[in-house]
């Protein structure tokens, strides 16, 4: 398992076992001292069981994120109870190191299998991954990102990015 889901994992099961808030290791590996937008999703038995993160960096660095994100992933994630230890055994981690958004103009600039979208009306935001099963085509994964944020589909006065994302399981 790569060094991020690991550190989600360790998160995950230290709170639930412990209630401990796990520290960040006291020396960072480089690839987790920047900082970037992140999302861990937990899945259990193939299916989704919580997915939490930002689209930008809200902590001082990649593990502070990880964690943060991961804790949120398992515990507040309104879709889902919080994960119980007892299901620990049965989840697998993904994380999702997002890039910088691009503003962009035209519909023929998404492509949901590479770029995930930002739909942005005044303060509501809405946020797909990309390469989601099911959807594939821009328009569907456009009006999933709409339906998130509140903003009606039909409403053209509305801000869209796009972003990549580095995939570790």
């Amino acid at each position: 398992m790569h060094p991020f889901p690991e550190l989600a994992k360790k998160a995950v099961e230290a709170y639930c076992t412990d209630g401990v808030i796990l520290d960040p290791p006291e020396t960072l590996p480089a690839e987790m001292q920047r900082r970037a937008g992140v999302f861990v999703s937990l899945k259990k038995d193939g299916a989704l069981r919580g997915c939490i993160g930002t689209f930008a960096p809200t902590t001082g660095n990649l593990a502070l994120e990880i964690i943060r994100n991961a804790l949120a992933a398992a515990n507040e994630d309104p879709r889902f109870n919080p994960v119980s230890a007892h299901e620990l055994n049965q989840i697998d981690y993904s994380v999702d190191i997002l890039s910088d958004p691009v503003k962009i103009q035209f519909l023929k600039e998404l492509d949901p299998k590479k770029y995930g979208v930002i739909v942005v009306k005044g303060s509501r935001k809405g946020l797909l991954l990309p390469d989601l099963e099911g959807v594939d085509t821009a328009e569907h994964q456009l009006s999933i990102a709409r339906m998130k944020a509140g903003i009606d589909a039909d409403d053209p006065d509305v801000e869209i990015f796009r972003f990549t994302v580095d995939r570790y399981r």
